[in-house]
């Protein structure tokens, strides 16, 4: 399914749209993940586009994205699994634009999401979906291999 409007497009994410889908995945973690993990040797050497991109060529992985278009330009993305949001991300230099939102207002309508996971230290995500109607709830988990938790996040 598609969705349009307002001079933009969400669509499946198709193999062409890799290489971008990677870059974003970089350089957002990287500026978003970087100051909670502190860990370099993840940030710059574990974390870079062709490994990411394989990763996210996989079938199984890519037929779950959904990529915001605009001016023919992948702004960001969201993977929706069942109904969770496993990721969602938009492009830093685009960030602010309500594209985020799009997204996020997308795979509630569109696909009933219920509900995510968001590490506890990212306020701003917190806050974002709050916005969006979901509350954190007593559930938490450690990040793989990592000090750090997330916290579970339902609508």
């Amino acid at each position: 399914m598609e969705q349009t409007g307002k001079n933009f497009l969400i669509r499946k994410a198709a193999i062409e749209d890799i290489s971008r889908i990677a870059e974003i995945l970089v350089f957002v973690k990287r500026m978003n993940y970087r100051v909670i993990f502190r860990n370099d040797a993840v940030s710059f050497g574990e974390i870079q586009v062709l490994p990411v991109a394989e990763k996210y060529s996989d079938p199984e992985i890519l037929e779950n994205i959904w990529v915001y278009e605009a001016d023919g330009i992948v702004k960001g993305l969201i993977r929706i699994a069942g109904k969770e949001v496993v990721e969602l991300y938009v492009e830093h230099f685009f960030q602010g634009q309500g594209i985020g939102a799009e997204l996020i207002e997308f795979a509630k309508r569109e696909h009933d999401v219920k509900f995510l996971w968001v590490l506890e230290k990212n306020a701003d995500a917190i806050r974002f979906y709050e916005a969006h109607g979901f509350h954190i709830t007593g559930n938490r988990k450690l990040e793989e291999g990592t000090p750090e938790y997330k916290v579970m996040m339902e609508r």
